[in-house]
C-alpha cells in the first residue's frame, strides 16, 4: 500500500465515521446517562466490535453473506432485535429516573454492560461488513503484501474509530451540565431509545 492510498484510506474513513450513527448515539448516550468511564468502556467495545466487522469483510465474510440470503437474513434480524432491544431499554431507564441518579456513577456492571452494548451495535450488522467489502477494496493493492496491508487497514480504522467516538464521547461528557434535570434527561433517554428503534425498523425494512 502506497502512502498516497493510505493517506487516501484516513482521510475518507475518517469522515464517514463523523457521520453520527448508532455507534455514535450509543457512546453519547453512555457519556450522559452514566458518565465518562462508561462512555469510554462502550467505544472500546465498539472498537473490537469494529475490529471484527474489517477483518470478516477483508476475510471474504461480506461475499458469503451478499451470495447466502438465509445467513445475511440471521445477522440481519439478531441486529434489528438488539437494536430494538437497547432502544426499550433506554426508554424504560429513562421512566425510571430519579433525583438521585442526576449525578451518574457507573457501576462495574453498568461499565461491563456499556462494553458489550458498544461491542454489540458496532458487530450485529451484515450491511456493514458489505459496505467494508467494497470501500475496502478501493483502497487495497493487489500487487502489495497482504499480510501488511490487512494489518495497516485494521490498525488505521481502528485508531480512526477510537478518536472519532472518544470525542464524540468528551464532547457528551462537557455537555452533561445542560442535562442535569430529571426532565432533560428523560427526553434524552427518550430521544435516543426512540432513535434506536427507529434504526430497527429501519434496518428490518432494507434488504
Amino acid at each position: 500500500m502506497s502512502l498516497e492510498l493510505w493517506l487516501a484510506f484516513i482521510a475518507t474513513y475518517s469522515l464517514i465515521s463523523i457521520v453520527p450513527g448508532p455507534s455514535v448515539l450509543m457512546v453519547v448516550s453512555q457519556a450522559l446517562n452514566n458518565g465518562r468511564r462508561a462512555a469510554l468502556y462502550c467505544v472500546a467495545g465498539d472498537i473490537v466490535g469494529g475490529f471484527v466487522i474489517i477483518a470478516l469483510a477483508l476475510l471474504g465474510v461480506g461475499t458469503l453473506l451478499a451470495t447466502s440470503a438465509l445467513l445475511f437474513q440471521i445477522v440481519k434480524w439478531c441486529g434489528v432485535f438488539y437494536l430494538a432491544y437497547l432502544g426499550i431499554q433506554q426508554i424504560c431507564a429513562a421512566r425510571q429516573l430519579a433525583p438521585m441518579d442526576v449525578q451518574p456513577q457507573a457501576s462495574q456492571q453498568s461499565l461491563f454492560e456499556s462494553l458489550r452494548a458498544g461491542f454489540f451495535v458496532g458487530v450485529l450488522n451484515p450491511k456493514a461488513i458489505m459496505f467494508y467489502v467494497s470501500f475496502l477494496a478501493q483502497f487495497w493493492d493487489p500487487n502489495g503484501n497482504t499480510t501488511t496491508q490487512f494489518f495497516i487497514l485494521i490498525a488505521t480504522s481502528t485508531v480512526i474509530v477510537g478518536v472519532v467516538l472518544g470525542g464524540y464521547a468528551l464532547l457528551a461528557v462537557q455537555a452533561q451540565r445542560f442535562f442535569q434535570s430529571i426532565k432533560a434527561r428523560r427526553r434524552l433517554g427518550y430521544a435516543s431509545g426512540t432513535a434506536m428503534l427507529g434504526g430497527s425498523i429501519w434496518v428490518s425494512a432494507t434488504r
